[in-house]
């Protein structure tokens, strides 16, 4: 309704759109997705591990809680800590830097040489398998655990895999 609603704008400049937008989407919102303040809570705590421990810590009385850390702990521990990295990195880049960061993140799920492992031994390429192809629903992350994770292991995902000059994304300004 949205997308069709979009042309009643009678000159759809950014700043048309923008102020369009704002009411039509309030409007069109269901029940929150966490109580008031969960995200900031928790999502604000310094590591992966900290947000897991305090969501499971919060469980018993907030099923936002249990079912938030619930949810975490069937992910990725490695790419739960390199999604934590990116958000938090992402906040001090223009677009074009973080759209090369992006494509530079891509390269390295699939090809994570500083942990000795490309193709089907990825995470990326294991969460397809389990989730996609075979459908068991089981994937064998490595490693295994949110707390085994360590910062050798997340940084590497920030290092461009390609000099400036080289940069498949090197011409967005």
């Amino acid at each position: 309704d949205l997308w069709d609603s979009l042309h009643t704008l009678a000159r759809p400049d950014p700043h048309s759109v923008r102020a369009w937008v704002g009411p039509h989407l309030q409007s069109g919102l269901g029940a929150p997705i966490a109580p008031a303040g969960a995200i900031e809570r928790f999502f604000n705590l310094p590591t992966v591990a900290a947000i897991v421990h305090a969501l499971e810590a919060a469980a018993a009385q907030d099923s936002w809680a249990r079912d938030t850390a619930a949810a975490l702990r069937q992910r990725s521990p490695l790419m739960l800590h390199v999604a934590l990295e990116q958000v938090r990195r992402g906040r001090h880049l223009d677009i074009a830097e973080d759209l090369r960061m992006e494509r530079d993140l891509v390269r390295h799920s699939f090809h994570p040489a500083h942990l000795g492992r490309s193709g089907a031994t990825t995470d990326t390429v294991e969460g397809i398998r389990a989730l996609a192809v075979d459908k068991d629903h089981r994937p064998r992350w490595n490693p295994a655990r949110i707390e085994d994770v360590t910062p050798e292991m997340v940084t590497p995902f920030f290092s461009s895999p390609w000099p400036a000059h080289a940069h498949p994304l090197r011409d967005l300004v």
